[in-house]
């Protein structure tokens, strides 16, 4: 009897050591249990599966592919040769950015920042992009951003600049609306100026808000806390996608590969070089919304090519192999990178792109996070050099410049003066606002945009074709869409 006790009692404790092994999982690294208060509270995501997908996203899945033109060059700025990279899988906009997006966006902020008018009307798109000296587009100036007839209709008139802090207020309210689904925060519809929630300020413990039900801290000398970066609840940042990421998209080639062979390449986003629909139930549809010769911006009455005589409804024409919509043709679309006609010479084979500017939070003397500004941000500046003295990877804060020209070709040629190091800013230099397309068109603000548009032949449609605008200015046959960072494994959690 009494081995049989002791048999019984040490299966018992064998059982509850397995259970309570199960339910806290030790560190490798120390032996110590994670999630446990009487350890001190070190807190580890058990059951972490993978990144959610925001509101009007898909999933890109990354791989290598070859940037850049396959066609001929017919203007010959070789701005964009072959080359072959790797993105990171991302995710990205399904359709273009509406106007009833863009319309939702700004009630927002004049709701909020009352007392702040300019936030508003800095953010209004140009309606005016739409005048021509000889031709009556009085009606779009005036309807197309706010009659309901064009609500599913790409907003235009919409600078980089203006684009970027869209994603930015997107990035909040998607966030925001997370917490609150999760009860962590109260709706707020009464949030003024500096109260509103931002991100940023949230992590930075700068952010109240209307508190529901706070998260449980493992710690033991609190009850409970904030919701943490490392909680993997908040999503990766809204953001333009970088050139690299764009065209990947736009040539979707998951849908022309056997295992890792693609048998097919592609100038669009669809197979072949013609632009009518070649399946019997919708044969000889066309494909995009472009101008299919001179004057003929729609096509015949009773036979109307693609039922838009300037743009269409984001959800017009068929999509992609990645599921995106118009991602040749109907407006062309604002990227990330500054515009260089080398840059294929330059960027790195992995994730390319020019334009960083590395940054870091403004701190105070105690060496926190500085307090907010006025409209509820966290203060950001560049990092100085000597912050980066004893970096390999980078020396400066604005890398905008990085590796352009020589001395010998740049103005400054006659200069002895003159900065001949690498990296220097001789050749598109434009701190001075006042000196900005003076000696070039391209300049450290000039953007990158793709994808041709309503205004466009279908030349301009070829996913490699690249141009360039200013990125405080706009265009009438200019939108945008948003991209958002793929974080862990491509496809799924890794097996």
């Amino acid at each position: 009897m009494k081995m049989r006790f002791l048999t019984i009692l040490s299966l018992f404790f064998a059982i509850v050591f397995f259970t309570i092994s199960c339910n806290e999982e030790a560190s490798q690294t120390t032996g110590w249990n994670y999630n446990n208060p009487d350890n001190g509270g070190f807190e580890y995501k058990r059951g972490y599966f993978e990144q959610e997908t925001g509101p009007g996203l898909v999933l890109v899945e990354g791989g290598t592919f070859t940037m850049g033109r396959v066609e001929q060059d017919v203007l010959y700025d070789w701005n964009n040769l072959p080359r072959r990279v790797t993105v990171s899988s991302f995710y990205m906009d399904e359709t273009e950015v509406r106007n009833v997006d863009y319309r939702e966006y700004l009630y927002w902020l004049h709701r909020v920042f009352v007392d702040y008018p300019d936030v508003y009307r800095k953010a209004l798109p140009d309606t005016l992009v739409w005048r021509r000296k000889l031709a009556y587009n009085e009606p779009q100036v005036l309807y197309y951003f706010r009659h309901p007839a064009y609500q599913e209709y790409p907003v235009v008139g919409v600078s980089w600049v203006q684009a970027t802090n869209f994603c930015k207020w997107r990035t909040d309210r998607v966030n925001e609306n997370i917490l609150i689904q999760l009860g962590i925060l109260l709706d707020d519809p009464n949030q003024q100026a500096e109260n509103n929630f931002n991100t940023d300020a949230y992590l930075a413990g700068q952010y109240e808000g209307a508190v529901g039900e706070p998260m449980e801290d493992m710690d033991p000398n609190k009850d409970v806390r904030k919701v943490r970066l490392e909680d993997g609840i908040f999503l990766p940042r809204y953001r333009l996608p970088t050139e690299a990421e764009w065209e990947y998209a736009a040539v979707a080639l998951v849908g022309n590969s056997v295992d890792e062979r693609v048998y097919e390449r592609r100038l669009y986003p669809w197979n072949g070089a013609r632009f009518r629909n070649p399946n019997t139930s919708v044969q000889g549809k066309i494909m995009a919304n472009f101008i299919r010769g001179r004057g003929d911006m729609m096509g015949t009455a009773g036979a109307l090519n693609d039922n838009a005589d300037i743009t269409a409804q984001v959800h017009s024409f068929w999509p992609n192999d990645f599921g995106l919509y118009c991602m040749a043709g109907n407006v062309n679309e604002w990227v990330l990178d500054i515009y260089r006609p080398t840059s294929f010479q330059d960027v790195d084979e992995f994730r390319p792109f020019r334009g960083n500017v590395f940054k870091t939070k403004v701190r105070n003397e105690e060496g926190g996070i500085a307090q907010k500004d006025s409209i509820g941000r966290i203060q950001w500046r560049n990092v100085t050099e000597a912050e980066c003295i004893d970096r390999r990877n980078y020396n400066k804060a604005d890398n905008i410049n990085y590796l352009d020209g020589d001395y010998e070709s740049s103005i400054d040629y006659n200069n002895a003066d003159a900065d001949k190091g690498p990296g220097s800013v001789r050749m598109y230099h434009s701190e001075d606002k006042a000196k900005i397309n003076i000696t070039s068109l391209i300049s450290d603000h000039s953007r990158v945009y793709k994808g041709g548009s309503w205004r466009d032949r279908a030349y301009w449609l070829v996913a490699g074709t690249r141009r360039f605008l200013d990125e405080n200015h706009s265009r009438d046959d200019l939108g945008f869409r948003c991209a958002m960072t793929r974080v862990g494994a491509p496809v799924g959690p890794v097996k």
